[in-house]
C-alpha cells in the first residue's frame, strides 16, 4: 500500500502554488487594486484562490495576440478630411494611436434598430444578395427562429459558392444549433468557436470572451453594433407577446468596411491559425459622408482602446454627453470623467435599463448613483423592456456605437468592437433616438438614493464587488 503523503509536503506544495500565482499576479500588469484583490484571494483561499486565478486570468492571451497583430497589413491611406468639424480630430487621432487603424472619410453610416423594418431585415437581405464572401462574428447566436434564419442564409450562400466564414463565441453561443453548423460545413462554409471551453486546449480562457458583433458582406457592406442573433434582438419576440430588447446597430458603406474586415481577419487568425487576406478596399462613398474610426479592444491590449476613447470623449465634452448602456459599472477614470463633466456644466445623462436581464447588474449600477447625482449627472431608467444599446453622443457631433458596455468586463476582459462616427447629421439621429427613449424612462433623484434601506445599500455594494464576474 502507498504511504500517505506527509502533511508538510502538502503544505509546501500549496505554498509553492500560491507563491507562483502571486508572482504571476504581480508581473501581469493588472491595475493596483486588481493585483491586491487577487493576492488577498490567493492568500485567503489556499489552492482554490490560485486555481481560480489561473482559470480566470489567462496570462497567455496577450502573447498570442501580439503575434497576431504583428502580421497586420500596412494600410496606406490619405489623411482624413475633417471638413467643417475639426473638433473631432483629436479623438480620431487617439483612435488611430490606440488601435493602429487609421480613421477614414467618406463613409455612409445608417442607424438600424430592433424594429420589424430595422436591422435584421436589412442584414438578411444583404446576406441573401452576397456574391463573393460573408464574414460574420457574434457573441450569441440563439437556437431560435432568428438564429435558424441566420444560419440557413449562410448555408444557402455557401451552397451557391460564396465564401462563408463564421466565428461564434464558445460561451455566449453554447446553445447554437449544431445541426445547422454541420450543414454549413457540409455546404463548404467554415465555422469556428472562439476560445473553446476546453482546459486541455492551448488557448483556453474561461473568463475572456469575444463579445463582438460584426458582418462583412462582399468586402463592401458591414454591419456592427450591439445586437446578437436572437429573437430578442430581431423583434420576433413580439410574436410571443414579449417586448424585444431596445438596441442599436449600424450599416456601414465605404472604407471603414475594410477596418471591420481587418478585425475579422485578426480574430480568424487567432482562432484558426489561418491567415486571410483583407478584401480589396471598397470605394469611398460618392458623398462626403462620415469620418469613422473602428475601435477593436480586448485583453490583448496594454491600454484598452474602448476605455481610453470613452474617457477622452467624456473629458473633452463641452455641452452634452448622452450615454446609453445596459450594464453600468464604470471604472474610476470614467466615473471621474462623468462627474467632473457635470460639475463643469456639461449636460450629462446616463440611461440604463430598469429591468436588466441580469438582476445583479442593476444592483451594481445603483451603487454609483449617489456620487453621480450629487455631481449633477442625470440618471434615467428605461422602463418598457431590456435596454441593450451601447451608445454615446457628445456635443451633437461625436457618436459611439458598438458592442462594449460601460462595465468591467467590456473595458478589461472582453474582445469588443465599436465605431466612432464624426458627423452632425448622424449625431442628430442618435440624439433623437435618445430623446424618444427618455419619454419611457423614470428619472432617479438624490431623494431616491437617500431613501435606501441599509439592506439595499449592502446589496448594491456587494453586487459592485462581484461586478467583474457578471
Amino acid at each position: 500500500m502507498c504511504e500517505a503523503i506527509p502533511g508538510w509536503a502538502v503544505t509546501a506544495a500549496v505554498a509553492c502554488l500560491d507563491v507562483v500565482a502571486i508572482g504571476f499576479a504581480v508581473i501581469r500588469g493588472h491595475r493596483v487594486e486588481g493585483t491586491l484583490a487577487w493576492i488577498f484571494a490567493i492568500l485567503l483561499i489556499p489552492v482554490g484562490g490560485a486555481v481560480v486565478y489561473f482559470a480566470l486570468s489567462s496570462p497567455g492571451i496577450r502573447r498570442t495576440t501580439q503575434r497576431k497583430r504583428a502580421s497586420r497589413f500596412a494600410l496606406s491611406r490619405g489623411s482624413v478630411d475633417y471638413g467643417d468639424h475639426p473638433e473631432g480630430e483629436g479623438l480620431l487621432r487617439l483612435c488611430a494611436k490606440a488601435t493602429s487603424l487609421p480613421p477614414t472619410s467618406g463613409n455612409q453610416v445608417i442607424s438600424l434598430t430592433e424594429q420589424e423594418h430595422g436591422a435584421f431585415p436589412r442584414i438578411e437581405q444583404a446576406l441573401g444578395e452576397a456574391r463573393s464572401s460573408i464574414w460574420a462574428e457574434y457573441y450569441i447566436i440563439r437556437r431560435d427562429e432568428t438564429g435558424a434564419r441566420f444560419l440557413d442564409l449562410l448555408i444557402q450562400r455557401a451552397r451557391a459558392g460564396v465564401e462563408v466564414r463564421l466565428i461564434y463565441d464558445a460561451f455566449g453561443s453554447m446553445e447554437i444549433d449544431t445541426d445547422l453548423l454541420g450543414q454549413l460545413r457540409e455546404a463548404g462554409g467554415k465555422a469556428v468557436a472562439f476560445l473553446p471551453l476546453n482546459p486541455l486546449r492551448r488557448r483556453w480562457a474561461l473568463h475572456l470572451r469575444n463579445h463582438r458583433k460584426l458582418i462583412v458582406v462582399d468586402g463592401s457592406i458591414a454591419f456592427t453594433g450591439g445586437m446578437n442573433v436572437g429573437n430578442e434582438y430581431s423583434g420576433r419576440r413580439r410574436k410571443a407577446g414579449v417586448v424585444p430588447f431596445r438596441d442599436s446597430h449600424l450599416e456601414i458603406h465605404g472604407p471603414a468596411v475594410l477596418d471591420l474586415a481587418h478585425v475579422f481577419t485578426e480574430d480568424w487568425a487567432f482562432a484558426t491559425y489561418e491567415t486571410l487576406a483583407d478584401p480589396p478596399e471598397p470605394e469611398a462613398a460618392c458623398c462626403p459622408g462620415s469620418n469613422v474610426a473602428i475601435i477593436p479592444s480586448g485583453p490583448d491590449q496594454i491600454r484598452n482602446a474602448t476605455s481610453d476613447v470613452y474617457f477622452a470623449a467624456i473629458a473633452g465634452a463641452h455641452s452634452r454627453i448622452w450615454l446609453t448602456t445596459p450594464y453600468f459599472v464604470p471604472d474610476a477614470p470614467i466615473l471621474q470623467g462623468l462627474t467632473t463633466a457635470a460639475m463643469r456644466g456639461v449636460n450629462v445623462r446616463v440611461m440604463v435599463p430598469a429591468h436588466p436581464d441580469v438582476k445583479a447588474v442593476r444592483s451594481s449600477a445603483r451603487f454609483y448613483y449617489g456620487e453621480l447625482l450629487a455631481a449633477g449627472v442625470h440618471i434615467h431608467e428605461y422602463q418598457p423592456a431590456m435596454l441593450h444599446a451601447k451608445t454615446m453622443v457628445v456635443d451633437g457631433l461625436i457618436s459611439l456605437v458598438g458592442s462594449a458596455n460601460v462595465d468591467f468586463r467590456s473595458l478589461r476582459l472582453n474582445f469588443e468592437v465599436s465605431s466612432l462616427v464624426v458627423e452632425r447629421a448622424f449625431a442628430d439621429q442618435m440624439e433623437q433616438r435618445f430623446k424618444e427613449d427618455l419619454a419611457h424612462c423614470a428619472e432617479i433623484t438624490l431623494r431616491d438614493v437617500e431613501a435606501r434601506t441599509f439592506l439595499q445599500r449592502l446589496r448594491y455594494g456587494t453586487a459592485r464587488l462581484l461586478s467583474p464576474l457578471l
